[in-house]
Order: structure tokens, then C-alpha cells, then sequence
């Protein structure tokens, strides 16, 4: 109790408090857009049920992981080299993780380019996935960036209460901006197609850091705010026209 009133009157927690649930949050996003586009393919009646599940799973797993911060740290440790180039836990399941979503990002942008495609990933009238099967992909996904996000959190604070406040708030706003998202996504097609260069572009982010090869986060998501600004004008010059062509002259 006196360590966690110590804590709650030091100024510097506080600011890594803030600093960390918007890094939380931030750091969300990529696992968010993931699970909106995944859960859109399934039947309309599973899928909030199927966001809800991946986001509570992304939570379990990354309280779980803090109570291992101290093996955690260790998988930064390196276990072998090719070439001269260290390769540690952290560094495969990172490249796993940026292969999978080449993988997955690669493959929806096939079926939405498909001239007879097994489902309508658009509109999401067909599911050309089963709920078991997209439980599965959101759980590895979220362990991907669960394992991301505490190795970053660890180098951040080394106060335990801080890093599970920041989760918490953190997996708290996925959950609320789940279905939103996932509806605009789904509502946009344009918008799917850009969703998946994001995931490309992230994966390709994930094979650079396990290769050692450091993308500072900012320029990430730069490019992604300005990819959707861009859209964000494009839809806008859209309705315009829609306006001006239902308008009688």
C-alpha cells in the first residue's frame, strides 16, 4: 500500500502513466485494424462476439506477460547469429509475426482483386472464414504485438501498476472503438484496401526490427495519418458528386 502511495504522489509516474496508455493506445491500432478487417468476413451475428473475444484475448495475454516481465526482458537476449547478425526470441517472433501479416494482407488484397472470389470481402455477405479460424489468427496476432508492446513498456517504466493501468486503459479503448471502426471499414471498400497497405507496410516493420533494422514509429504512423487523410478527401469528393448528381438541375 505505501509503494502505491508513493507512487500516486510522484509527479514522474504520472507522466509516465500518460506518456505509456498513449503508446498503449497507439501501439493498438495496428491490432485493431487487423481484427476489423478479419472479423468483417464472418457472418454478422459472430462478429462483434469475435471482436470482443480477440480484443479480451490481446488483454489476458498482455497481464500475463507482465507477470513474467522478468523472462520477458530475456527474450531480448541474443540466441544465435547468421552472418555476423544476432538473432534473438524477441527478433524470430517478430519476424514470424511480420510474415504472417504479409501473408494475411497479401491474401485478402488477392480476393478483393479476384474476379470470382469465394466471399465478398466488402461487404461481408459470404464468410470466407470460420470463427474458429479467426479467433486463432486475431490469438497469434495478439501475441505478436502483446510481446511488442511490454518489451517497449519495460524500457519505459520499471513500475508494474503503471505498465497494467496503461494496458487496461489501453485494451479499454480497442474494445469501445472496435465496432465503429470494424463498420466504417466494412462500409468504405476503399477503405479495406488502404487497411491492408497498412498491415503490409507493418509487417514489413515488424521483418525490419527482427532484423535488427530499427523504424522509429513515428514515420509509421505519419504515413499511415496521411494515407488516411488523403482517403478522408477523396470519400468527401465523393458524396459531393453524389450530391451534385441527385440534385435536379
Amino acid at each position: 500500500m505505501e509503494y502505491l502511495q508513493q507512487l500516486v504522489s510522484d509527479p514522474a509516474a504520472w507522466v509516465a502513466l500518460a506518456t505509456l496508455v498513449t503508446m498503449e493506445i497507439v501501439l493498438g491500432i495496428d491490432n485493431l485494424v487487423f481484427i476489423s478487417i478479419l472479423t468483417n468476413k464472418l457472418p454478422e451475428h459472430q462478429r462483434t462476439k469475435a471482436r470482443r473475444l480477440g480484443i479480451g484475448m490481446a488483454l489476458v495475454l498482455r497481464l500475463g506477460l507482465l507477470g513474467t516481465v522478468a523472462y520477458i526482458v530475456q527474450l531480448t537476449e541474443p540466441v544465435f547469429e547468421v552472418f555476423g547478425q544476432a538473432f534473438s526470441w524477441k527478433d524470430m517472433i517478430l519476424i514470424a509475426g511480420g510474415l504472417f501479416l504479409l501473408w494475411k494482407a497479401t491474401k485478402e488484397i488477392h480476393h478483393s482483386v479476384d474476379p470470382e472470389p469465394e466471399g465478398d470481402l466488402f461487404t461481408g455477405k459470404v464468410a470466407s472464414i470460420g470463427f474458429t479460424s479467426a479467433i486463432v489468427q486475431i490469438l497469434v496476432l495478439d501475441l505478436v504485438f502483446s510481446i511488442d508492446s511490454i518489451i517497449t513498456a519495460v524500457g519505459m517504466t520499471e513500475h508494474i501498476p503503471i505498465m497494467v493501468i496503461a494496458v487496461v486503459a489501453a485494451v479499454t479503448v480497442m474494445l469501445l472503438a472496435a465496432d465503429p471502426l470494424a463498420r466504417f471499414i466494412g462500409n468504405n471498400p476503399t477503405v479495406v484496401m488502404l487497411a491492408l497497405g497498412f498491415l503490409i507496410m507493418i509487417g514489413m516493420t515488424l521483418i525490419a526490427e527482427g532484423f535488427g533494422a530499427h523504424v522509429p514509429k513515428g514515420y509509421l504512423y505519419a504515413a499511415m495519418a496521411f494515407s488516411a487523410l488523403i482517403e478522408g478527401l477523396n470519400m468527401l469528393a465523393r458524396r459531393a458528386r453524389r450530391k451534385r448528381s441527385d440534385t435536379p438541375s
